[in-house]
């Protein structure tokens, strides 16, 4: 019998996030560098009867994907994908440890579909396999946070986000992750960034530590956050208490919001911050930036 096999779907961080132009589809442009965080939700599976695929959630935002139908959950949709693409004949029992916020720009729901295709890939690998364009056209149909987080390594994205290339070398250096608990839809964050478009940035090969990377990054933006604080104001409250931490390099948001970053050069400070950071309606975590090694210790208040 085949065992039950489990993947983990990391936090993605966008250290910036140019908008730097728009496709004649309506799809934005970006420009963005993407990393890792060791905060993760935790895919399980097992075989089921059948064709059948069954998708059950638990952790403590699995109630906030548990409203909409099964069939529109991404994981449940790229599990669909791929037993059509390899023609397999069985199913697969599913269940997902929901322990990111859900729609808060940390690519949760991307996250969950790719690690659906890695896991899935190694449980029905007895009935075939897809080359790696085959799998990163699987994930770009899924969504366009999907391919990067099919990787998940560090990468700079372009294009709608199917373009990865190499990141910069990274320094160590940790991260504090907050949301306030307020969801906030990538369309209407899009919908109320102000007009025009920004430059490319450019980007060293490598950064020699942590305050270096911040100085750089400081220089650049994250095109939707101010459109994401005019929508939920609680943002600007948790990137002011992220930037008063001791040693906070850098405070901004990730992605179309509402979870926001601190940037520091040593775990303990992070660690430190995540205390004080701590509210009951807050997610905090803190814990080591990913490179291409799973972190040994992280911290989830």
């Amino acid at each position: 019998m085949t065992p039950t096999r489990s993947e983990r779907a990391h936090a993605k961080v966008n250290l910036y996030l140019h908008v730097v132009g728009r496709r004649n589809d309506g799809y934005h442009l970006l420009d963005s560098l993407a990393v890792f965080a060791g905060a993760y939700d935790l895919l399980t599976a097992e075989p089921a009867p059948g064709l059948n695929l069954a998708l059950t959630l638990g952790g403590r935002f699995g109630a906030g994907l548990g409203r909409e139908p099964t069939g529109e959950n991404l994981v449940i949709r790229a599990a669909r994908r791929l037993q059509q693409a390899l023609g397999v004949a069985t199913g697969v029992a599913l269940r997902l440890d929901k322990s990111l916020p859900v729609a808060s720009g940390i690519g949760g729901g991307s996250a969950d579909a790719a690690a659906a295709l890695r896991l899935l890939a190694r449980h029905w690998a007895a009935a075939g396999s897809l080359d790696r364009e085959g799998m990163q056209a699987l994930a770009l149909a899924l969504g366009a946070d999907v391919p990067v987080c099919l990787a998940q390594r560090p990468a700079r994205m372009r294009g709608i986000g199917e373009v990865l290339d190499v990141a910069p070398a990274l320094p160590p250096c940790a991260l504090v992750l907050v949301n306030c608990g307020l969801a906030v839809p990538t369309p209407v964050v899009f919908g109320a960034r102000a007009p025009g478009f920004r430059e490319p940035a450019t980007l060293p090969a490598a950064w020699s530590d942590a305050a270096a990377m911040a100085a750089d990054l400081t220089r650049l933006h994250n095109d939707l956050q101010p459109a994401a604080i005019a929508l939920c104001p609680p943002i600007a409250d948790v990137l002011a208490a992220i930037a008063a931490q001791p040693g906070c390099l850098l405070a901004r948001m990730s992605g179309s919001g509402a979870t926001c970053f601190g940037l520091f050069a040593w775990p303990e400070q992070a660690d430190a911050a995540a205390v004080v950071l701590a509210r009951p309606d807050w997610w905090v975590w803190s814990g080591l930036m990913l490179s291409n090694a799973l972190p040994s210790d992280a911290t989830v208040l």
